[in-house]
């Protein structure tokens, strides 16, 4: 018996060392130098240097902003992030906060009331209206929470605007809708997003960060958008700004898949080449 419990712990050894040259050593090994041979930028992190300095890469976003976090206006800006502090490979991900996610709590704001932030924010530095549906004029979401949840309408809190602010409705189905008063608990209200006759003007990619919080890219929309203030900063035609956003386009993946994207830090990089 203990023969053969040790032939069998040694052919165990034998598989567990074989197969650990193979896939821990071998593998990689091979793997990366078919990568090296075939693309070696691609393989080293499309890495994007200026004036000899890796400034960035190709396959990841970066903010454009001062000391302050405020965006620099010359630049076009990057969609947000929520990988960390913003852009953090190692903390790569997206909020999971869902189209559900609309009232704010003291912890934290909902989503829709980060969209609507994001929204007039961009919206002033672009010179353009920030409003978008389900948003109140002061950039929070426009929500209701009426009381009883089932049946006649007897209260009406406007649950994202806490008092002293002005409700964005005055009133909801004859009820005077009141603002919100801090500390007070609304759970047992029905939730009502008010969706109003605003119409976007703002890209959706402007307000909302991608899966991983690391895309390099934004929709044409957005570029097109920035382009009458970067190219205003930079004392340049507009229609020069224009072409070099035509000229760093991407089209559909195969073809068919996705949307055309501009990869920000490339187009940014051609401007301070001037």
């Amino acid at each position: 018996m203990r023969n053969v419990w040790i032939r069998q712990h040694v052919a165990a050894l034998r598989a567990l060392l074989v197969l650990t040259a193979l896939t821990g050593v071998l593998y990689p090994l091979l793997v990366t130098g078919v990568a090296q041979a075939l693309f070696p930028g691609q393989a080293n992190g499309s890495l994007v240097e200026k004036d000899g300095k890796v400034v960035g890469s190709s396959l990841i976003g970066q903010p454009f902003t001062d000391a302050g976090g405020n965006p620099i206006r010359k630049y076009f800006q990057p969609r947000p992030s929520k990988a960390g502090d913003g852009y953090d490979p190692a903390s790569s991900g997206a909020s999971n906060l869902g189209p559900e996610d609309v009232v704010d709590t003291p912890a934290r704001k909902s989503l829709l009331t980060q969209v609507c932030e994001r929204s007039r924010a961009v919206g002033e530095l672009e010179g353009v209206s920030g409003a978008r549906p389900y948003c109140t004029p002061d950039g929070v979401g426009a929500v209701l929470k009426v009381f009883p949840a089932v049946g006649t309408p007897a209260r009406a809190v406007s649950v994202n605007q806490v008092c002293p602010a002005r409700p964005f409705v005055a009133a909801y189905q004859g009820v005077e809708v009141e603002c919100a008063r801090p500390g007070e608990d609304y759970a047992a209200g029905r939730t009502v997003p008010v969706r109003g006759d605003a119409k976007a003007v703002v890209p959706p990619d402007a307000v909302t960060a991608s899966g991983s919080g690391l895309d390099p890219h934004i929709s044409v929309a957005y570029a097109e958008l920035q382009a009458p203030r970067v190219a205003r900063e930079r004392g340049l035609p507009l229609a020069e700004v224009r072409a070099l956003i035509d000229r760093h386009t991407t089209g559909r993946s195969l073809g068919f898949m996705g949307e055309p994207v501009v990869n920000v830090l490339e187009l940014n990089l051609t401007l301070d080449r001037g």
